[in-house]
């Protein structure tokens, strides 16, 4: 049996009483999510849901996801999961792109859901708190689970679409259940007394992979926060004794800079977890001085089921590296040919492995593109030391060439980040008449803190050479980001009478 619903219902025999979820006072047991979701099982059959067919989820981090989640696996159907974010029009194009039968959504997001399920003919069911559960109640449950294969597809993943509209990337049973048992072993070191934060979105790889299906996969509970706010996240910490943090850069920062941080007992901490984009060095020391708890930094993209590369908890750690291939997994740097690149110098990362995904779903052409001989082309440059560790220089597509320089602008950021005031920065390319493009930074500073763009361009000035650092400097009150926290670059410009 390779159904990935089998975690679930291992973990309910084992630990039937133990809390597998938990959202505030709401509580479920292992036990009342594997019948919650053997009852979600029996109401896919009434809607004539069979084994492969699509069935979308438009919900917050809400125990009702999980229960949808193992639910749509149980009876062995496909896992389209979306930001309850989403208007009518993305809606519907994730609903006919994937080909789903049926959409599950949040009652916050109904009015979208409903226009994008209509204009997909996509069958419609809308999810609340006491309707949903009297709803399953009066279903009668699936006991057994649908067989699947390795190979099947689990769940589909949609890409951020940063270089065109959304690809969904078909993960199947092994990818998700190899990768969420070796994340949760031989990364996160996870037994049933952990109690893992759930504030990254369930929608997304690494929230689905690294907090829910690891939880449940080694009789851990996972604490939900439906939308991150770093005062709740502290409180939930302190009041739930959370043991396991996982986030992204932004979330590390904001509550460093959380000006109540001191008020709250988070002792329980044992280990945190970054991934999602690069952590700066600088928040990452301030984070660990201030919580004493350490981050193990690591790397993945949703192709890769995420995690493909980690700091490893028995290793040495290096700040700034994303550390070294996982178990099972190969990583390497390749040049524009496919050639290896020499330790030292920058290349693109390529992965193999038992996560790699099997597709993108309809799109064979750009499969091909993407795994041209069996390793994934990620888009990411990197630079590998002589001890193997890797250290991400930048996505190829941000690079900045000013001048026939390359400028890769997590290296200026870094620095930007070094400044007392600084709590967020982005470096971005600006067209430049004479050297093609131009360094641009924006910048967030610190609550009550102070600087001028021309102190901050001064700063950069002083510490990096002159091709690299940055002429034009402005101030935000907060940088675009996607729900799961990676900066959208695509969406950072300079006001439109741009000062020295």
């Amino acid at each position: 049996m390779a159904n990935l619903a089998l975690n679930l219902v291992e973990a309910a025999d084992i630990h039937p009483r133990r809390v597998a979820v938990r959202l505030d006072d709401l509580v479920l047991t292992y036990e009342e999510l594997d019948e919650r979701s053997a009852q979600v099982a029996g109401l896919l059959a009434a809607h004539g849901v069979e084994p492969g067919d699509r069935v979308g989820l438009l919900l917050p981090n809400v125990p009702q996801f999980p229960m949808l989640y193992y639910g749509v696996l149980r009876a062995g159907a496909v896992v389209v999961p979306m930001n309850p974010l989403l208007k009518a029009r993305e809606i519907e194009y994730y609903l006919e792109d994937s080909g789903a039968r049926l959409l599950f959504a949040w009652h916050g997001s109904a009015d979208e859901a409903v226009k994008g399920a209509e204009a997909a003919e996509a069958g419609f069911v809308p999810v609340a708190a006491g309707a949903f559960d009297h709803l399953l109640t009066g279903q009668a449950p699936q006991a057994s689970l649908t067989g699947r294969a390795d190979h099947d597809t689990a769940v589909i993943l949609y890409t951020s679409g940063t270089t065109g509209r959304p690809k969904g990337a078909e993960l199947t049973h092994a990818n998700l259940r190899r990768n969420a048992s070796v994340s949760a072993t031989t990364l996160f070191g996870l037994d049933p007394e952990d109690v893992v934060m759930g504030c990254l979105p369930l929608f997304h790889s690494f929230g689905q992979t690294c907090g829910l299906n690891a939880a449940v996969g080694r009789g851990a509970c996972l604490t939900l926060v439906p939308r991150f706010d770093p005062g709740k996240a502290l409180e939930v910490i302190q009041r739930d004794r959370v043991t396991v943090f996982e986030g992204v850069p932004t979330m590390y920062a904001a509550l460093l800079n959380h000006p109540r941080r001191g008020e709250f007992d988070v002792g329980s901490l044992r280990l945190c977890v970054s991934g999602g984009a690069a952590l700066p060095v600088e928040v990452l020391r301030g984070f660990e001085d201030a919580f004493g708890c350490i981050i193990l930094e690591g790397y993945g993209l949703s192709e890769t089921s995420p995690v493909a590369a980690f700091n490893h908890p028995e290793r040495e750690r290096r700040p700034g590296s994303i550390g070294t291939p996982i178990q099972g997994v190969e990583l390497r740097l390749v040049g524009p040919l496919g050639e290896d690149v020499p330790s030292g110098e920058v290349g693109e990362i390529a992965i193999r492995g038992h996560n790699l995904m099997r597709g993108y779903w309809g799109r064979e052409e750009a499969t091909r593109e993407a795994i041209p001989d069996g390793w994934f082309r990620t888009g990411d440059l990197a630079r590998q030391d002589e001890d193997g560790y890797f250290f991400i220089v930048d996505r190829k597509k941000d690079l900045i060439i000013r001048g026939g320089y390359n400028v890769y602008p997590r290296e200026v950021e870094e620095v930007l980040y070094e400044h007392p005031a600084v709590a967020e920065a982005a470096v971005v390319a600006l067209p430049h008449p004479t050297y093609g493009e131009e360094v641009g930074a924006a910048v967030v500073l610190k609550p009550g803190a102070r600087a001028t763009p021309a102190e901050l361009r001064a700063f950069c000035q002083e510490r990096i050479a002159a091709y690299k650092y940055p002429r034009h400097v402005w101030l935000e009150a907060a940088l675009p980001r996607t729900a799961t926290g990676k900066l959208l670059r695509r969406e950072v410009h300079p006001p439109a009478d741009l000062g020295p």
